[in-house]
């Protein structure tokens, strides 16, 4: 399938990268030190969700700043122990795009993911975190904001996510959207086209904009 676009929206953890390895490890430290059940712990969904909304699910609203910013302490302070790492196609296709036509999307915290972006080399024009919006994935926020910066049409906009949560936030902001299946298998995602991961993924320059090719 082929697409053009302005301006190409990725998610971060499970799209560009994956960090599943520190997630856990982290999360499962976390959930020790503040006596949470395993069965509690198992009930909830942490992937490309913020972490406030995960906490609001286990903590009463009172204890959930501290429990914030103890997470990001143990998740920052893990990037450099190798749970992150690029995910196939990844430096290929960001190495194809043109400066300021691409930002990432991630529903971590700008410390958290300016981290993880750094440890594996990325170094993304621009970067929307949970910081920067009031309501997350699925919500269209995120998107919206991303392309508004970038100065570009939403519809003009392709994201790229393996959740489905955030393929459902680029549809409602009228964006196209790449499901790659690197956490969730192809029948459980809805966008304009599903692929393995990004190395079934290339772009090319051309006057009308960045022409994509995803799939066969």
């Amino acid at each position: 399938m082929k697409i053009t676009a302005d301006a190409l929206l990725f998610d971060n953890d499970g799209t560009l990268i994956s960090s599943l390895d520190s997630v856990i490890r982290c999360w499962t430290r976390w959930a020790e030190e503040y006596g949470i059940s395993e069965e509690e712990f198992a009930r909830v969904e942490l992937h490309g969700r913020p972490a406030a909304e995960i906490l609001a699910d286990l903590l009463p609203p009172e204890r959930i700043p501290e429990a914030l910013a103890r997470v990001e302490q143990l998740e920052v302070e893990d990037v450099t122990e190798g749970g992150v790492r690029l995910l196939p196609g990844t430096a290929e296709l960001i190495r194809a795009l043109p400066e300021g036509g691409w930002a990432v999307v991630t529903s971590a915290t700008r410390v958290l993911g300016e981290a993880r972006l750094r440890q594996v080399g990325i170094e993304a024009p621009l970067v929307i975190a949970a910081d920067d919006i009031v309501q997350g994935k699925p919500h269209p926020e995120p998107y919206l904001l991303a392309a508004a910066k970038l100065g570009v049409d939403p519809s003009r906009c392709v994201v790229f996510e393996d959740a489905p949560a955030g393929l459902e936030a680029g549809r409602a902001a009228g964006m196209r959207t790449v499901a790659l299946a690197t956490t969730h298998t192809a029948d459980e995602l809805r966008a304009d086209v599903v692929v393995d991961d990004l190395s079934a993924v290339s772009a090319q320059v051309t006057s009308a904009g960045v022409e994509i090719t995803a799939g066969a």
